[in-house]
């Protein structure tokens, strides 16, 4: 890391805050689509897709983009996507019907993808395992942090109009310069040993875990703020703050990870956080008062904050250098598969439980799974 200047190691870390903001910028105002678009039939199912659908786009085409990415070239990837991440991103502060506000954000989802897949391979290309753990957990920080001021920020904003909160994706202009001074691309010479790690089915299980991850915890930005606002009446501003308090708690999971990681293998940090995921959902649940919300949103969001760093961490380290960019692209592509879907697949069930059951329900059945998978581990090593 001393051979990297400091404006170099911002730009990585801003670079990645916009893909963390990339949906959770506008979390609050979705609930409040329905009151404008009163004769949209599903329009709550439409305002949930306004923050997945992004994230279909990406999982289609990460793959594809990853191939395209390694022979244009990562900056001038990411200085076409910044430019065009602001253009579609604030689409929402003037279009004016459901289906061209759903097209502005696939387009804006393909912007996404570049970012990410760019952002998360240069971690590779910069960093050696050690500091490239180290630097993660830093990184994973500063997108949670910055995901406490976008959430925050798009809560107030919200209150104010459900269009607002789409400006704060002006961003992406503000960061082009930092960019194109800053950003350079790495030839890294690749160790044997480095060039002899396996890409083969044990990635695959990696992009497996990712996408379950990602499944769950997405459950979080796209049922929290409905429960919150229809069932316990909150403002968008105290939405804001309870999600922007899972934000705070995931840099700290992040920065935890480095520390786990020297005790326990990926796999064990994957249960821990599975675990932890668990019990925030089971006390959701059963919770009757608003303010508990600030105890399992910070229990979450730490879950989330080790558990995202160590899956990335661990798709890093199967992967060498020339496969980095495609690599980041498939595992880019699983992440975001699992945000679409994660509405999509859990709608059927809310049409059956009431929507605190449903928290419950998850939270014990991932109990169930953790202690399942815990016994077959400790079976295992005997």
């Amino acid at each position: 890391m001393n051979n990297i200047s400091k404006l170099t190691i911002l730009t990585l870390l801003l670079l990645a805050m916009t893909t963390s903001m990339s949906n959770v910028a506008i979390v609050t105002a979705l609930p409040h689509l329905k009151e404008y678009f009163t004769t949209i039939a599903n329009i709550e199912f439409y305002s949930r897709l306004m923050l997945t659908l992004p994230s279909l786009v990406i999982a289609i085409l990460a793959p594809i983009l990853g191939h395209f990415i390694f022979r244009f070239g990562k900056k001038k990837s990411v200085l076409i996507a910044l430019f065009f991440f602001s253009l579609f991103g604030t689409a929402g502060l003037y279009l004016n019907s459901i289906e061209s506000l759903l097209i502005s954000r696939a387009l804006f989802g393909l912007c996404v993808a570049t970012l990410m897949i760019v952002s998360t391979s240069l971690v590779g290309d910069y960093f050696k395992e050690h500091d490239r753990h180290k630097f993660m957990g830093f990184q994973s920080a500063f997108m949670a942090i910055g995901g406490v001021f976008f959430v925050m920020g798009g809560g107030f904003l919200s209150d104010i109009n459900w269009r607002f909160p789409f400006a704060i994706y002006f961003v992406g202009i503000f960061l082009l310069p930092l960019v194109f001074v800053n950003l350079k691309e790495v030839k890294v010479e690749n160790t044997q040993e480095e060039l002899s790690i396996n890409i083969g089915k044990n990635m695959l299980v990696v992009y497996f875990l990712a996408f379950i991850y990602m499944l769950l915890f997405f459950i979080l930005p796209t049922q929290i703020p409905f429960l919150l606002i229809e069932k316990f009446d909150a403002s968008g501003k105290m939405a804001g703050t309870i999600i922007a308090s899972a934000f705070f708690c995931n840099a700290l999971g992040a920065i935890a990870f480095s520390k786990l990681k020297t005790k326990l293998n990926y796999l064990y940090i994957y249960l821990l956080g599975i675990t932890l995921i668990a019990l925030g959902f089971s006390i959701v649940g059963i919770i009757n008062n608003i303010y508990f919300f600030f105890i399992t949103s910070p229990i979450l969001g730490f879950a989330g904050g080790i558990m995202m760093t160590n899956v990335t961490a661990w798709m890093l380290s199967k992967t060498s250098h020339e496969k980095r960019v495609k690599s980041s692209g498939y595992f880019t592509s699983a992440i975001f598969l699992g945000q679409f879907l994660s509405p999509i697949v859990f709608h059927p069930l809310l049409d059956f439980v009431e929507i605190q059951d449903f928290f419950l329900l998850i939270g014990l059945s991932l109990f169930f799974l953790s202690f399942i998978s815990f016994s077959i581990l400790k079976i295992k090593q005997k």
